[in-house]
């Protein structure tokens, strides 16, 4: 049986070139378009771009920020929508930490039942893993600002309380009283409210007290940076003994403190007890907590 010839593929030089080439340039062809097809984006090596005006910038941006503003001119009250989106929703949009979740009435209920001036106070002076004021100060947003914010989250959930009244024009040193004042006459007649409103006055106009004399166990700058504590935020309450704050100088009203070991009344300071929230609600260090009851204390020895 005889077996048929075969015969070359490649019968000319053209032929043999045409092979050549193709041999060489189809494998790259299909190399590079494998390459774009997995990666067609620009990529940066690492550091190059460290020097781009943007890195640059960030680099150099200030951590603070100065706001000038005009002392005379006329307050601009936000409404309780925009603290409320600004400040409350961060927690009460989903019910966070316990939170009562915006517009869920049976959330609500419990707390709308307590009266609006329950809950300002709350927002005011915090509770549980709710800071004081959301966490802001008096000069981010104002009682009346807090008010409105109350009124917002509590109407939108089953609530039908009134709007708060609005400070007077030129208050705005006295917008915490203003704001208690407003609220009282929306409907205050609890004893709380009586309350939460003496202790806004007191903190628009708390009375200096005197230096008392120093005594020999503390330093000169830690019975300073106790006064200086004691005036900017203990002496709200302190200084006129309201929300059953015992009162400086009093020293009937201390007795019973200072029963206990300084380890207590300094953990008493430092954490919160009854309407009193952890370091009076402020952000100061544990030694100036315990040198603000260290010159309280020695007001009444």
């Amino acid at each position: 049986m005889s077996e048929a010839p075969h015969g070359a593929p490649i019968k000319t030089p053209g032929q043999l070139i045409a092979a050549v080439i193709a041999g060489f340039a189809v494998p790259i062809v299909i190399i590079v378009l494998l390459a774009v097809y997995v990666d067609n984006s620009t990529r940066t090596g690492a550091g190059t771009d460290s020097l781009s005006e943007a890195e640059v910038a960030a680099r150099i941006h200030p951590l603070a920020q100065v706001e000038i503003r005009d002392a005379n001119a006329p307050r601009v009250y936000k409404t309780g929508e925009e603290v409320y989106k600004a400040v409350c929703s961060a927690c009460h949009a989903s019910g966070a930490a316990g939170a009562p979740k915006f517009t869920n009435t049976a959330d609500w209920a419990p707390r709308i039942a307590q009266g609006f001036d329950t809950l300002w106070h709350t927002a005011l002076s915090g509770k549980g893993a709710m800071p004081p004021r959301g966490g802001t100060s008096p000069d981010d947003y104002s009682d009346f600002e807090i008010a409105r914010a109350v009124v917002y989250m509590a109407n939108n959930s089953g609530a039908s309380f009134p709007e708060p009244a609005q400070p007077a024009a030129g208050a705005a040193a006295a917008s915490g009283a203003a704001a208690a004042s407003g609220a009282a006459a929306a409907g205050a007649s609890d004893a709380g409210a009586a309350q939460a409103a003496a202790a806004m006055a007191a903190m628009a106009n708390v009375p200096q007290t005197p230096t008392p004399a120093a005594g020999g166990a503390q330093s000169a700058d830690a019975s300073q940076a106790g006064k200086a504590l004691y005036q900017s935020v203990c002496q709200a309450c302190h200084a006129a003994g309201v929300l059953n704050a015992p009162k400086f100088g009093d020293k009937e009203a201390w007795a019973p403190r200072l029963k206990d070991s300084m380890d207590t009344v300094y953990n008493y300071a430092l954490h919160g007890k009854g309407a009193m929230p952890p370091k009076g609600g402020s952000n100061a260090s544990d030694a100036d907590v315990k040198a603000a009851v260290d010159y309280m204390v020695s007001a009444v020895k």
